[in-house]
């Protein structure tokens, strides 16, 4: 079925209700529909209401479940098609539907496993941007061992350039989500560059700098380097989304493959295999802690609503992880916390003294 449909059989959702309701792409996870179901399933059991747009037959199990709305959609958007004509000419897709039923107020906030170009495109169209928001960025909470909350890093990957004005916009951006959905009372924020000194990096990396210095509202700490992604020194780290995703993805990478050279290294010989033994609760907690599963995804930050945009190989726990992401930040108010905070900051009004360039941010989707 296409279109927004009407609520059914969940007791009131949508905005204006205690419990956060999120509208899920159920046909976006590469491993099919049996991981929806028990990703689905465990959100729920958490209390959220979860209104998923997929093949009703492939999701009848959640049927059972009383906090859970399932809405017949067939087609999916791939990775290898254009994303924003694709979104634009079907309306019968499940993220377009999904973004759809958030736009229209049956629920508070989006989540999508599915191809992040689809998702970016769907939620630009469907949600709008705030005002003053030049372009919505994609932020990434990256797991840090021995912290006691994860570095947020921004954009992800929404937009492949940057200029100095948006680089400023997404350290407010950055700065709102912090506090309103992980409880930094003063965020550190500070632009990745290739050295700490003021004069470092490309120009808009410079003029950023330069003006984020006399930002008042936010708690400005000048520049950090690739090393220092995962040791603390910032709470919120702020770059292009080229540069972002490629170090994201790098992050990924050396975590797993570190993890699978402490793995042979463990099993080269009994007395390796005997420290290996001993090791592993905590090698264990620690694989769990960098796994992409944990945080649940990116979100999409200066958007009117909600949007999270999760990994498409997740597991359960993943595709729970995205539900529960974007039904904390509903709670949380993040969405009106940022309108605040761009609003009297002056962010959302030319981005400070930075010239202002329109833009839709599905420029890289």
């Amino acid at each position: 079925m296409a279109g927004t449909p009407a609520r059914a059989s969940m007791s009131d959702p949508g905005r204006g209700s205690d419990r956060a309701v999120i509208a899920f792409d159920g046909l976006g996870a590469e491993s099919g529909p049996d991981v929806v179901v028990e990703g689905v399933a465990r959100a729920a059991a958490d209390g959220i209401g979860v209104r998923v747009f997929g093949r009703a037959a492939e999701l009848s199990p959640l049927t059972e479940i009383p906090d859970v709305e399932v809405i017949e959609a067939k087609e999916l958007i791939g990775n290898n098609e254009d994303p924003a004509a694709a979104v634009r000419s079907r309306p019968g897709a499940s993220i377009v539907m999904a973004a759809a039923d958030v736009a229209a107020g049956y629920a508070d906030g989006l989540a999508s496993p599915g191809a992040t170009g689809a998702t970016l495109a769907a939620s630009v169209f469907a949600l709008k941007r705030l005002k003053g928001v030049q372009r919505p960025a994609l932020a990434v909470q990256l797991p840090a061992p021995g912290l006691e909350r994860p570095v947020v890093l921004l954009d992800a990957g929404a937009n492949s350039e940057a200029r100095a004005s948006h680089l400023i916009q997404f350290a407010f951006l950055g700065s709102a989500f912090a506090a309103s959905a992980l409880g930094v009372e003063r965020p550190r924020v500070a632009l990745l560059s290739v050295g700490a000194e003021a004069k470092k990096g490309n120009e808009s990396t410079v003029e950023a700098h330069r003006a984020l210095l006399e930002a008042t509202t936010i708690e400005f700490i000048g520049n950090v380097e690739g090393r220092d992604l995962l040791s603390g020194a910032a709470d919120v780290v702020v770059t292009d989304g080229f540069t972002g995703n490629i170090a994201l993805k790098t992050l990924e990478g050396t975590a797993g493959a570190v993890g699978d050279a402490v793995g042979r290294a463990a099993r080269s010989g009994p007395r390796s295999a005997l420290g290996g033994l001993l090791l592993r609760p905590a090698l264990g907690g620690l694989r769990r802690e960098m796994d992409p599963d944990s945080t649940g995804g990116a979100i999409m930050l200066g958007l009117r609503a909600v949007a999270v945009v999760g990994h498409g190989s997740a597991g359960p726990e993943g595709i729970a992880n995205q539900i529960r992401l974007a039904a904390r930040a509903v709670r949380e108010s993040s969405v009106d916390r940022i309108a605040t905070l761009l609003a009297v900051s002056g962010a959302g009004r030319g981005a400070l003294r930075a010239e202002a360039e329109p833009g839709s941010g599905t420029e890289s989707a």
